[in-house]
């Protein structure tokens, strides 16, 4: 699996010489969030380069953790951005890869059945919101166009079970824009063990993995998102996602994916139609064609010491957050 650089979807040339869209090009145009310029967008998203990001550097665990164990990822990612949707509907919306119409999962199907060789894994990042009436998703793709070292760390979380998913999930946040009070409350260059603060809800498939994460099972959490959603038109913000290195032969931690997202608005989100009963059967698939479900939470409300000696802060949305600022 190559690292891969921030750029823009790329696009195949034919035989004749004519450019023709790639499948994650056609699958950026169809999530429902826009992308936009990295620096001057609004109302959608983009891709910040991973440097961007503080991330265990090699030496951490022998540095005593911290932020003198922390350096700016590598510019590139693992896997490459595969478009954002921006849903809402009346009931929390999970796994959204086996919805038949869900646009990415599509194009990324129609991929696969061509052989195009450049459509390998997909991977989805479901932040689901609580609200009324409506609940809201903003669901981050992420594309493999090589085959994942089943070895490596990232191949290791795919095929994991629910405790590793949950030991390594983690995101790191970064406040590009925002008023004084979101940037306190939210935090900046913090990192964050997902699974550990949240319920997360793992859907695998022959050739996806799905993370929902329930923003809604801690009241903390929600009350902090329901803080930044009050002047979201006004919040840029950057979600590095990577599985956390705990080890130094893990070292450097690197972001499988990273996703900006700009002063976007309540009302641009899709409405999404739910059946009445909203069960969905239980079988093994692949994306947009059944599932296999499980899901885990720990909840620890006090307060903790990364194991590698970092400081954390005493928090119920967060226990595992760290500091990641220069």
């Amino acid at each position: 699996m190559c690292p891969t650089k921030p750029d823009r979807p790329g696009q195949a040339a034919t035989a004749a010489g004519s450019v023709e869209k790639s499948w994650r090009e056609e699958a950026v145009a169809a999530g429902s969030l826009r992308l936009v310029d990295l620096d001057r967008g609004a109302n959608g998203w983009a891709s910040p380069p991973g440097d961007l990001f503080h991330l265990r550097a090699r030496g951490y665990f022998n540095s005593g953790g911290g932020k003198r164990g922390k350096a700016p990822s590598a510019a590139d990612w693992l896997l490459r951005p595969a478009g954002v949707d921006w849903l809402r509907s009346h009931a929390r919306l999970d796994h959204v890869l086996a919805r038949d119409d869900n646009s990415v999962a599509a194009a990324f199907r129609r991929a696969r059945l061509r052989k195009d060789p450049t459509a390998h894994f997909l991977l989805a990042v479901n932040l689901q919101v609580p609200g009324r009436p409506d609940a809201y998703s903003a669901v981050f793709y992420f594309a493999a166009e090589a085959p994942i070292p089943p070895d490596s760390l990232l191949g290791r979380f795919i095929h994991g079970d629910d405790a590793y998913r949950n030991a390594r999930f983690k995101i790191a946040n970064r406040i590009v824009k925002g008023p004084w009070l979101v940037r306190a409350t939210v935090g900046n260059y913090a990192a964050c063990l997902l699974g550990r603060a949240l319920t997360c809800r793992y859907h695998k498939g022959d050739d996806y993995l799905e993370i929902d994460v329930d923003i809604g099972s801690s009241a903390i959490a929600s009350a902090i998102l329901h803080l930044a959603l009050g002047a979201v038109t006004s919040v840029t913000i950057d979600m590095g996602f990577l599985v956390e290195s705990q080890s130094e032969e893990e070292l450097p931690e690197r972001l499988f994916g990273a996703v900006r997202i700009a002063q976007m608005e309540m009302g641009a989100a899709k409405y999404v139609e739910l059946p009445p009963d909203e069960a969905m059967p239980e079988t093994a698939g692949r994306a947009g064609a059944g599932f296999r479900v499980s899901s885990a939470k720990v909840v620890n409300h006090s307060r903790q010491q990364d194991h590698a000696g970092g400081k954390v802060g005493r928090s119920m949305s967060c226990p595992e957050r760290e500091s990641g600022g220069k």
